[in-house]
């Protein structure tokens, strides 16, 4: 069965919204956007490296797949990261049928999040589905339990404000497969989930 992964940056008080750039999310009047900047060394390049080289496909919700997209493929100079969210197929939940996805290698999920991934998931197509951002999507997945793995990039900031990444949620125990901290402060943490 096709596992289910959660490649995340998140503040130390669990915020994931606009990790990036001022302008990545300003929903609900956020003006944080960008707090990981600054952050970046070679432990923390390596991590991600290791994440973008494992096979699967990536798993988003329509509004971050239009913006990680836009994003990452502005620029016309070489970049790894862009080539592969370019070269990797990329399923995009959405509740909308009529939703028009720009970039190769897109498969259209239509309908509620859980079902369509959860058939996704059974029918077994990938080995390893990773989610970036796309918090909706992981909290109704988290929910129903359908999340396997939790890659966090831990950073020493709270914020106090923001979109987190989990609310009004049960417990789900976690275990710890790996730690890593980076030069910068950030912690690498690693989890399985226990089912």
């Amino acid at each position: 069965m096709t596992t289910i992964g959660v490649f995340q940056s998140v503040t130390l008080d669990g915020v994931m919204q606009g990790p990036g750039r001022p302008d990545e999310d300003t929903r609900n009047g956020f003006s944080a956007g960008g707090w990981a900047n600054g952050f970046d060394d070679e432990v923390s390049a390596r991590f991600a490296g290791e994440g973008m080289s494992r096979e699967g496909a990536l798993l988003f919700g329509r509004r971050t797949y239009q913006d990680v997209l836009a994003h990452w493929t502005r620029d016309a100079g070489p970049n790894p990261f862009a080539d592969v969210l370019l070269n990797a197929t990329k399923y995009v939940v959405s509740r909308s049928a009529d939703t028009t996805l720009e970039f190769a290698n897109s498969v259209l999920l239509p309908g509620e999040a859980v079902e369509t991934v959860r058939l996704l998931r059974d029918r077994d197509e990938v080995p390893h589905l990773m989610i970036m951002g796309s918090g909706e999507l992981v909290r109704a997945l988290h929910a129903e339990r359908l999340i396997d793995t939790y890659s966090l990039l831990i950073y020493p900031i709270v914020l106090g404000a923001g979109t987190r990444m989990f609310t009004n949620s049960e417990r789900v125990d976690l275990e710890l497969r790996r730690a890593l901290p980076t030069s910068t402060g950030v912690l690498i943490a690693d989890y399985v989930t226990r089912h």
